[in-house]
């Protein structure tokens, strides 16, 4: 296999958690995100794939930093991405990012702490909403806020999947230090259900990321334009609800995921308060008097 495109497993913006890009968001920033999609979805099978070797995942994933920089051959996962960010004239450092965090997936399986595992995020997730950002020429200001959200996100995929990550992988996202201090183990990860011990491990990683979801909520009224305030919205609804579902459920035995009903209904509910929020809050900003 030399190019990324081999190693592709089907899977689409429409196969994620949450939404990526949705109607909600204008159609002339859709394209440069979706592009931006494909060529981390691209990464993210490399890294993930099961039999490459950990030097031929590495070597593939540099020719896709390389590609997108124009510095080697043209990657069709990657010409898309390179091509939008000429137009928009964005840097493709925050691609380069998560090329570093499929990097260290490949390298690294364990997470020692809670703080090794924010680290990761910051290469893993914060990059993906500061493009998104970027893309509507929004203010760097609201970068911690989108960095909250994005990192709870990470955290909720990483609950969701830890049982075929470790099955599947041996890769485990999951803080040793706070498994060690419930009493679970990573080898626990490998039972048909949770023990009570590590119920508890992933219920307050669970609540963590929660807390992380309420962080991120104060960026959506910081957002200037109207549409990707409500797509956030949508997201930051959806992330609350499934924190606190897996606070509650055992991703072992059962799907901790929404249906397409309660996806639309938490993502609805989500876009309304949103919207009320705005519309509250321009009726009680006085409008600017021109001298």
């Amino acid at each position: 296999m030399t190019t990324a495109s081999e190693t592709l497993s089907g899977k689409t913006h429409r196969d994620e958690n949450f939404p990526v890009a949705s109607w909600l968001m204008s159609a002339r920033h859709r394209g440069p995100i979706l592009a931006f999609y494909r060529f981390v979805r691209a990464a993210d099978d490399v890294a993930d794939h099961s039999t490459l070797s950990p030097d031929q995942k590495l070597a593939m994933l540099d020719g896709l930093g390389d590609a997108l920089c124009g510095r080697g051959p043209r990657d069709p996962e990657a010409e898309p991405l390179r091509h939008a960010l000429c137009d928009r004239g964005l840097s493709p450092g925050h691609a380069l990012d998560l090329l570093n965090a499929f990097r260290l997936d490949v390298r690294k399986n364990r997470c020692a702490s809670w703080a090794e595992l924010m680290d990761y995020c910051r290469l893993s997730a914060m990059p993906v909403g500061r493009f998104v950002l970027d893309v509507h020429n929004e203010d760097k200001a609201i970068w911690p806020a989108s960095d909250a959200l994005c990192a709870a996100l990470q955290v909720i995929n990483h609950l969701q999947d830890c049982a075929a990550d470790y099955r599947r992988l041996d890769r485990v996202y999951l803080p040793q230090d706070i498994l060690a201090a419930h009493g679970a183990s990573i080898e626990m990860l490998g039972a048909a259900r949770a023990p009570p011990a590590l119920r508890l491990a992933i219920a307050e990683i669970a609540r963590r990321a929660f807390e992380l979801t309420e962080r991120g909520a104060a960026l959506i009224p910081q957002i200037a334009n109207v549409r990707l305030a409500l797509e956030v919205a949508a997201i930051q609804n959806l992330a609350r609800r499934l924190a606190r579902d897996l606070e509650r459920c055992d991703p072992l035995s059962e799907p901790v995921h929404l249906d397409k009903r309660g996806f639309a209904l938490i993502g609805g509910v989500g876009v309304f308060r949103g919207l009320a929020s705005r519309l509250a809050r321009a009726v009680r900003t006085p409008p600017k008097v021109r001298a």
